[in-house]
């Protein structure tokens, strides 16, 4: 399979957000939220252009201000809290091929929800992505091993959520477990479209670290953030 010569660095993020009002341009470490993956982005070398999908004016301007391209407005209906992430990548391929006549290879979707992505974790990503041919999406280990979850019946009594298992009784004897988290998506344009999903025929695990995998999303898990920027801060000496 070729080699791909051209990826966009696309990073979707809405202006509304029930669960944390604002949060894309929400200060975290004294920035906007939302400008932690731009620089990553940009620092990453990876991509011949990192553009910014949002409906939000103020978001599209932090954006132009970081190094971003934000040329226009996503549609109101593709902003929903239950709008497919695909379908704003989509629209922004559609709007990126009639008005501007350019079309990549392959799209590297970063979530600004993900501000602890490092440089290198997105250059070994595409890394993955070139050398392979395949999708890479980013996991990071679950917090909770799905065979110790529980779900309750209708009349109220616990049960395993996953049936049929012998569940050892130590976390040592776990089978390894993963949940998707937003720090890096890359596919293939041809795949986008075709399979309408990052996942394509076949997607490479790009493991990353727990702190690296943190998705924020709530005011607890903006609390975390802060205190991880913080301790790091501390770390470093300022």
């Amino acid at each position: 399979m070729p080699d791909v010569t051209t990826i966009l660095g696309l990073i979707p993020a809405r202006g509304g957000s029930k669960g944390l009002p604002g949060k894309n341009i929400r200060p975290l470490g004294g920035s906007p939220l939302v400008a932690h993956t731009i620089h990553c982005a940009l620092r990453s070398g990876c991509f011949d252009r990192v553009l910014v999908s949002t409906d939000d004016r103020a978001i599209a301007e932090v954006a132009r201000q970081c190094g971003a391209e934000a040329p226009w407005l996503r549609p109101q209906e593709l902003a929903a809290d239950d709008s497919p992430v695909i379908e704003a990548v989509l629209h922004a391929l559609e709007w990126l091929e009639r008005d501007d006549e350019y079309v990549p290879e392959a799209v590297a979707l970063l979530q600004p929800t993900s501000p602890f992505r490092s440089v290198q974790t997105i250059r070994r990503g595409v890394e993955l992505f070139r050398a392979s041919g395949d999708s890479v999406v980013s996991v990071s280990v679950s917090p909770v091993h799905p065979y110790w979850c529980k779900r309750i019946d209708s009349a109220g009594f616990l049960g395993p959520f996953i049936c049929g298992v012998e569940v050892p009784r130590s976390r040592q004897e776990l089978p390894p477990a993963y949940v998707l988290n937003g720090v890096l998506y890359v596919a293939r344009t041809s795949t986008l479209r075709r399979c309408r999903s990052f996942y394509g025929d076949r997607a490479h695990a790009l493991v990353v670290s727990d702190q690296e995998g943190l998705d924020i999303d709530t005011p607890m898990d903006w609390d975390i953030a802060e205190f991880f920027w913080n301790r790091r801060t501390e770390r470093d000496g300022g």
